[in-house]
């Protein structure tokens, strides 16, 4: 590495001039920027999205944040296009077309057959002279002075206002639309915010391990059905219905009051009317219930009938705190 090279003062600078043209890029939104919002609001179909090169990349950074929130989208390649792929296209879409110069070959091979197909078509792109903004029906201006690389050719700082304006049409239709943290939710069920709204304990309870002893049963029992079940619990139930919870919290406290256990019943042990919940009760909820108790499992019933117990570890184990 040549010693005269500063790799930290080079960095800085690369973040800072990105910062700056962003910066930039926000005093050209206007107008035009809010014609086509609202624009986009009103279309029965989808938004394409479509560019070449590092465009392309940002176009299909530009489609994943439309579609998750609440905008369905849909990336065309802007080559792939002319070679079949036109047919994505739907009579009520529209179509955005990402493009720094709005000049390149490929785009003025595209744009005719937009325009013939009736589709109407919004740019984004530097320039408002250029071929692809002279021929949109609505032109989002993203100019940025130079790139962040010394010699000013690697799209850069370029594309980095592509997608932040990217961002901002994605924003601003999804709060148009009323997207809410449920929606949201709808579509990310594997992230955390989805899991706090849709995980229910149903779907964390293995109905399969279902640990249960009867009033009378004896230290050994107890013992065997919490390790075996390893819940660190177990129901207590007499003609078929709960009447009490014993934990290895309860096994200890007893211990530590000096009682004799090796004669010791369930009905000795257990701590008598349990917390419960139904299958339906959200996770978030159940945790809430155990850190509120300071207790560490809930039986679950369902119409009165015990099907299991949830463990707060199952629960934090899916990322819910």
């Amino acid at each position: 590495m040549d010693s005269k090279f500063d790799v930290i003062k080079r960095a800085v600078e690369t973040i800072d001039n990105q910062s700056k043209s962003i910066k930039k890029v926000s005093e050209y939104i206007g107008d035009d920027f809010k014609n086509c919002i609202e624009f986009l609001h009103t279309i029965k179909g989808r938004i394409v999205v479509t560019g070449i090169g590092k465009s392309a990349i940002i176009g299909m950074k530009i489609v994943a944040t439309l579609n998750s929130t609440g905008s369905p989208a849909v990336f065309m390649h802007a080559t792939e296009a002319l070679h079949g792929d036109l047919g994505i296209i739907q009579n009520n879409d529209a179509v955005i077309l990402v493009s720094k110069s709005g000049n390149t070959n490929e785009i003025k091979d595209l744009v005719p057959f937009l325009k013939n197909s009736k589709i109407t078509l919004i740019s984004i792109t530097s320039d408002k002279n250029s071929f692809l903004s002279q021929n949109s029906d609505y032109f989002i201006k993203c100019f940025v002075e130079k790139e962040a690389g010394h010699n000013n050719l690697a799209p850069t700082s370029s594309t980095t206002a592509q997608l932040v304006i990217g961002d901002a049409i994605a924003i601003c239709l999804s709060e148009l639309k009323g997207f809410d943290k449920t929606d949201f939710a709808k579509f990310h069920p594997a992230g955390i915010l989805g899991k706090k709204l849709n995980l229910k304990v149903k779907d964390l309870l293995d109905k399969d391990v279902k640990p249960m002893v009867n009033v009378n049963c004896g230290i050994k029992e107890i013992i065997g059905e919490i390790s075996q079940k390893m819940l660190g619990a177990t129901a207590v139930v007499e003609n078929e219905k709960i009447v009490g919870i014993i934990t290895d919290g309860d096994l200890r406290r007893f211990l530590n009051r000096n009682l004799e256990i090796v004669n010791a019943k369930s009905k000795n042990l257990m701590s008598a009317h349990p917390i419960t919940v139904g299958p339906n009760v959200l996770a978030t909820k159940a945790l809430s219930i155990m850190n509120q108790r300071k207790i560490s499992q809930l039986l679950v019933v369902d119409d009165l009938k015990y099907i299991g117990i949830i463990h707060i570890h199952k629960i934090l184990k899916e990322g819910i705190e």
